[in-house]
C-alpha cells in the first residue's frame, strides 16, 4: 500500500494529512515538522479517529528520514502568506528553506513525486527541479488547481449550476499573473459565452473574485487551508490509481506556446509516474499574451534568485 509523507504539520499539512485520512488516499501519512513534538500532537489527534476511519497508520517526526519509502512526498513547510503580503513576497525566505529541505529529502528517497505546495508555488517548483535533480515529470506545484476550483465554483454561483458541470481553467502563475480561458470554457459541452445570461462582465466578476480570494479569506482568518487540503488529496489519489485525471498544476515548461525554461501552470493528466502529459490548449491571441506576461513574471525572480 501507498505511503504519503507530508513535510510541514502546520495548517496546511495537518489538514492536508486530514482530507487524505477520510479519503483513505494512502495506508500511511507521514508527518515531518521542525517541532517534533507539533508533528506528534497532529498524528495523535488523527489517529485517535481511528475507530470512524480504519485502515491508515501514521507517523511522525523531525527527520527527512521519514520521507524514506514514501511514494508521494509532498512540501508544504514554509512561512505563510500574512496580511498585505503578495505569495511572491515570500520567495527569498521559503527559496533559503527549500534548498536546505529538498537535499535531505532525496537522500533518503531517490524516487518519490515531490508536490510543491509552498508559495509562491511555481518558483518554489523550478527550484525543487534544480536542487532534487529528480525528471521534471516527478516534481511539480498544486499550481492552479485552486484557482481553478475557485473560478468553477463562483462561474457555478451565477450561473446557477454545479461548479462540477462548469469546464474553465486558469493558467499562469499562481499569483497576480493568472488567467483564465475564456476561449476554452464550457458548460454541459457548451461554450460558455452562449449560455444564457452569460456576459464577459460577469466572467470577469468571477475572475476578480477567483484572484482575490485568498487575500479575501487571508484578511478574514488569517490562513487558507481547507479547500487546498482537499486539493492536495484529490492529486495524491489521481497519482496513486493511475487515472489519467487533468489537472492545471505548475509544471516545467519546455516549447509551451514558445515558452521554456519556467514553472507555470497548465492543464496536465497524471498517473503513477507524475505528468503523463502536458495538454496545449487553443489559446487565443490575448491569452497568448497573458502566458507570455505571467512567464515573464517568474523569469524575473528566478533570475534573481539563481544568480
Amino acid at each position: 500500500m501507498a505511503k504519503i509523507a507530508i513535510i510541514g504539520a502546520g495548517f496546511v499539512g495537518s489538514t492536508a494529512a486530514y482530507a487524505l485520512f477520510l479519503k483513505k488516499v494512502c495506508s500511511t501519512i507521514a508527518l515531518i515538522d521542525i517541532s517534533k513534538e507539533k508533528a506528534e500532537g497532529e498524528a495523535m489527534d488523527l489517529e485517535q479517529g481511528m475507530l470512524f476511519v480504519p485502515g491508515t497508520h501514521f507517523s511522525y517526526g523531525s527527520s527527512y528520514e521519514q520521507c524514506k519509502d514514501a511514494d508521494i512526498v509532498v512540501i508544504t513547510a514554509g512561512l505563510a502568506q500574512k496580511k498585505g503580503e503578495t505569495r511572491l513576497d515570500l520567495v527569498r525566505k521559503n527559496a533559503a528553506i527549500l534548498k536546505e529541505m529538498v537535499p535531505k529529502i532525496v537522500e533518503h528517497n531517490k524516487s518519490c513525486i515531490i508536490i510543491l505546495v509552498t508559495n509562491p508555488v511555481d518558483i518554489m517548483t523550478y527550484l525543487t527541479i534544480k536542487y532534487s535533480g529528480f525528471p521534471k515529470e516527478r516534481v511539480f506545484g498544486t499550481g492552479t488547481t485552486l484557482d481553478t476550483a475557485r473560478l468553477r465554483y463562483y462561474l457555478g454561483e451565477y450561473l446557477n449550476l454545479s461548479p462540477q458541470s462548469v469546464h474553465a481553467y486558469i493558467m499562469g502563475e499562481h499569483g497576480d499573473s493568472e488567467f483564465p480561458v475564456w476561449s476554452a470554457a464550457a458548460v454541459g459541452g457548451l461554450r460558455i459565452d452562449n449560455m444564457h445570461g452569460w456576459s464577459a462582465e460577469a466572467g470577469e466578476s468571477c475572475f476578480q473574485k477567483t484572484k482575490n480570494a485568498a487575500y479575501e479569506i487571508i484578511n478574514r482568518k488569517g490562513a487558507t487551508y481547507y479547500a487546498i487540503a482537499l486539493v492536495i488529496a484529490d492529486i495524491c489519489e489521481a497519482i496513486l490509481s493511475d487515472e489519467g485525471k487533468i489537472f492545471p498544476l505548475s509544471t516545467y515548461l519546455e516549447n509551451y506556446y514558445d515558452e521554456g525554461d519556467v514553472c507555470l501552470s497548465v492543464p496536465c493528466a497524471l498517473g503513477k509516474e507524475g505528468i503523463r502529459r502536458r495538454i496545449q490548449l487553443p489559446l487565443n491571441d490575448s491569452e497568448q499574451q497573458a502566458l507570455h506576461k505571467s512567464a515573464g513574471v517568474l523569469k524575473g525572480i528566478i533570475k534573481d534568485i539563481v544568480e
